[in-house]
């Protein structure tokens, strides 16, 4: 599978300047990398954070890596006059800002939206915070963990009863971070119909309540919070993870023709006109019978005896994966989402790209994730700066 020439990339020719660390920002900054865009990453004489976590490979960390490809890297000490001037003359010419500090740190520089527009009238300013720009809890911090606690998500993950759990993606983090990335190319179409630039707040809260449309809707129609089903839906069944001789499988048969599918494969056609089991809701309503039911004819034969057999009935249905066996499905291999990528230095790795095609092509890796500050003196020289390096202070 060939990628897309860069020249072809929808974003080609925009520049952003990304001040994030972590999670949600850097991934907005390399969505719209992947699309193209030039970006280029301001970092801390420390560096992101997230260039400690390991695992590393000869000192580079994974993390890092696998959300900061197609960026460059420049270290400015925003606490000095000169480098927040630098900075500036930056983003005179770019098209976009995205940033992940709290409301006001920005301002506090010298880099807030309203002092940026001084220089650039087309700016397109993207904030990414806990709880947004303004209102009562603007000022908290916050990270994956305690947004999803704040915004429901623990309350509905795990089995009933048991002990409160997060979601063991960071979906918080990139949900925001999708959120973002979307609003920017959004916000891009405005500023060339308009010539008028635009802030744009994204809240972590907001996005994570967001992407929770059937929890919040459910609630608002009956008065009542969802609650923890372990891995069953509230208004399907059979839809959830079942257990089979040797482990577990899951199938999702979210209507009534693939709940007839599943009575066939299992040589129980009566179940389908059962008064218990004849219709969604009635299954939904009465799932953990149901699931004791089917479970009982599941236990007598593998996973894998299950999960082809529903497979061919068109039933959709897999097996539990851990991330070694997802990234090892033959549907990853055929769409080339895993790549191998070069770290700084002499190292290499591994990285899954964007999963996204465009007329048929893969999104290419234009560069690896790049070291700390390893485009800082080109930056320089580009404006005219003097090659030096920043004390080991920043905001």
């Amino acid at each position: 599978m060939t990628d897309l020439p860069s020249s072809e990339l929808p974003l080609a020719g925009v520049r952003i300047v990304e001040f994030c660390t972590v999670a949600a920002g850097p991934f907005c900054g390399m969505l719209l990398a992947d699309m193209g865009a030039e970006v280029w990453k301001i970092e801390a004489p420390a560096g992101d954070t997230l260039r400690e976590w390991p695992p590393h490979r000869d000192g580079f960390s994974e993390n890092f890596a696998s959300l900061n490809r197609n960026k460059y890297s420049a270290v400015l000490n925003l606490k000095s006059a000169d480098d927040v001037a630098l900075a500036r003359q930056l983003i005179a010419n770019a098209d976009v800002v995205i940033e992940n500090n709290r409301p006001g740190v920005m301002d506090r520089l010298g880099l807030g939206y309203q002092a940026l527009l001084e220089v650039n009238p087309r700016l397109v300013f993207c904030s990414i915070s806990a709880y947004g720009q303004s209102g009562p809890r603007a000022g908290e911090g916050g990270f994956d963990l305690t947004i999803q606690a704040a915004a429901g998500v623990m309350s509905v993950t795990g089995e009933p009863e048991g002990a409160p759990v997060k979601c063991g993606v960071p979906l918080a983090d990139f949900a925001s971070g999708l959120y973002a990335a979307f609003a920017i190319a959004s916000a891009l179409r405005k500023v060339a119909q308009t010539g008028s630039g635009m802030a744009i707040d994204v809240p972590m809260f907001g996005c994570t309540l967001g992407i929770a449309a059937l929890q919040t809707s459910e609630y608002f129609g009956n008065g009542r919070s969802p609650v923890k089903l372990g891995s069953a839906h509230p208004r399907n069944a059979p839809y959830q993870a079942f257990a089979a001789a040797d482990g577990y499988f899951a199938i999702a048969a979210g209507n009534q023709k693939l709940w007839e599918a599943v009575c066939r494969v299992m040589g129980s056609p009566e179940l389908a006109t059962d008064p218990r089991f004849d219709s969604t809701a009635k299954r939904a309503g009465n799932q953990v019978e149901l699931k004791d039911l089917l479970e009982a004819s599941f236990r007598h034969q593998s996973a894998a005896h299950w999960v082809a057999a529903f497979r061919e009935a068109g039933v959709p249905s897999t097996p539990i994966n851990d991330y070694a066996s997802a990234l090892a499905d033959p549907q990853v291999e055929h769409m080339g989402w895993v790549r191998e990528i070069d770290l700084p230095g002499a190292g290499a790795t591994r990285t899954f790209i964007s999963p996204l095609r465009l007329d048929g092509h893969n999104l290419p890796v234009r560069q690896r994730p790049p070291a700390l500050g390893e485009h800082t003196a080109a930056l320089r020289e580009q404006y005219g700066a003097t090659a030096r390096t920043p004390s080991s202070e920043q905001a």
